[in-house]
């Protein structure tokens, strides 16, 4: 019998781990259907943004018409949870929002704090406030579970984690990808053009999906970097719940989420396991026995090794 390859994200029951994440892939009925069909367990929309809805009442209902009728139109064709996500930073009117995206259908809501914080005048103890006062006001106005889609960038990550599951966030997403600025040298130019991911940014969001499992109750879902089935099998082995595509399927189209469903399939297989939940967390930093492995230790050895 072939193993298992359900999971459970944000309290919701997956036929595997495999999530289309926000991407243009999912902003169009067409290729939601496409990517149902491929094996993606779930998909989470674009992202409407803050900066895109002004505090005007009527203006907030208007604009996110479309993206209601997106979801509404998402539901009723596809059979596998379709998250929302919201894009913002402050804990402004736009937050509203997320009781309308619920009422439209929305499995859950994925919450996406992204800021670029350039002012020297504000304290990382600040931003974390503020980040916590936002999922406090979506979770707050809505039931469906909320996943709260995180920057790499806080000098405390662990702590900050177990901040937001006492803000009753159901899932942390690790972590947020953001599009670098770039600079022409030629036309002295600042640019921002989208790259896509490598299968070596799995590493970031491997060793601290590894740290704080089993740590925190949220769900955990690792994005960046999944292009191949060992990118997934390493992530589900330190401890991730789910695990988000986008550069592969963008590259490749559709059809990579029927590659890497296969390749997981058959590497449970081939290693004798009965489930992927057999596995989620087998590597994880409490369940080794060198958690230092994920410390600085690791750094030491490999200058040892002779490898930077």
């Amino acid at each position: 019998m072939s193993a298992s390859l359900s999971t459970t994200y944000l309290g919701i029951e997956l036929p595997s781990p495999f999530v289309a994440s926000s991407s243009p892939l999912t902003g169009e009925l067409k290729t939601l259907l496409e990517l149902e069909r491929a094996g993606a367990s779930a998909v989470v929309l674009p992202s409407l943004f803050e900066e895109q809805i002004p505090e005007q009442t009527e203006e907030l209902l208007t604009l996110p018409k479309r993206y209601a009728a997106h979801l509404a139109a998402a539901k009723e064709s596809l059979h596998i949870p379709v998250i929302a996500s919201l894009n913002g930073t402050t804990p402004g009117g736009w937050l509203r929002l997320a009781e309308l995206l619920q009422q439209a259908g929305a499995d859950a809501i994925e919450l996406n704090v992204y800021a670029v914080e350039t002012d020297q005048y504000t304290s990382g103890a600040a931003i974390e406030d503020r980040t916590l006062r936002i999922v406090n006001r979506v979770k707050s106005s809505v039931t469906v579970p909320v996943a709260v889609k995180v920057s790499p960038f806080y000098s405390a990550f662990a702590h900050m984690a177990d901040r937001l599951a006492d803000a009753r966030a159901d899932g942390l997403v690790l972590f947020d990808r953001f599009l670098q600025p770039d600079i022409d040298v030629e036309t002295l130019t600042i640019s921002s053009g989208l790259k896509l991911s490598t299968s070596d940014e799995v590493r970031l969001a491997l060793r601290w999906i590894a740290i704080i499992r089993g740590r925190i109750s949220p769900s955990l879902a690792a994005t960046g970097g999944v292009h191949t089935t060992e990118d997934a099998v390493k992530l589900l082995l330190a401890g991730a719940d789910a695990v988000m595509v986008t550069s592969a399927a963008l590259e490749h189209g559709p059809t990579v989420f029927r590659e890497l469903t296969d390749g997981l399939q058959a590497w449970l297989d081939r290693h004798g396991y009965d489930s992927v939940a057999q596995v989620k967390g087998m590597l994880s930093q409490i369940a080794v026995a060198n958690p230092a492995a994920f410390e600085r230790t690791q750094y030491i050895q490999a200058l040892e090794e002779g490898v930077t």
